[in-house]
């Protein structure tokens, strides 16, 4: 069964970390891009980080660079997002997905349209 699953989400406070990973399964994710996305209430889904299968070049959203760092394991066919100095404007479901991820700087704008796999999503707080 093909199947990309999400954890570590939860809530933190302004000024914290957390680290998701998206692990998978019948996918070999080091064969395609992979792209992290998040849908907060209200607001379309944008791209927030994606990582090259060819050289893992990381691209980010202009929101987040500087502060969020998409990594890959591909011994452990797991894509990693960690995320320091959380805001609370970084409230959101997250999603990882994969295939058909235009990785570049323009990932902000890319809402996943195209991708065939998709994780279930983290929530993810960050309130005082």
């Amino acid at each position: 069964q093909e199947q990309l699953v999400e954890s570590g989400g939860g809530l933190v406070q302004p000024g914290g970390s957390l680290r998701l990973a998206c692990a998978a399964s019948g996918i070999r994710l080091r064969l395609y891009n992979i792209g992290w996305f998040r849908e907060a209430p209200g607001k379309e889904r944008e791209g927030v980080s994606c990582i090259t299968s060819i050289n893992s070049t990381t691209y980010y959203t202009a929101s987040v660079k500087g502060r969020f760092t998409t990594s890959r394991d591909n011994a452990d066919n797991t894509v990693y997002l960690q995320m320091t100095n959380l805001k609370p404007e970084d409230t959101a479901v997250y999603y990882c997905a994969a295939d058909l991820i235009p990785c570049g700087p323009a990932i902000g704008t890319y809402r996943g349209q195209f991708s065939r796999y998709w994780g279930q999503g983290t929530q993810i707080t960050v309130s005082s």
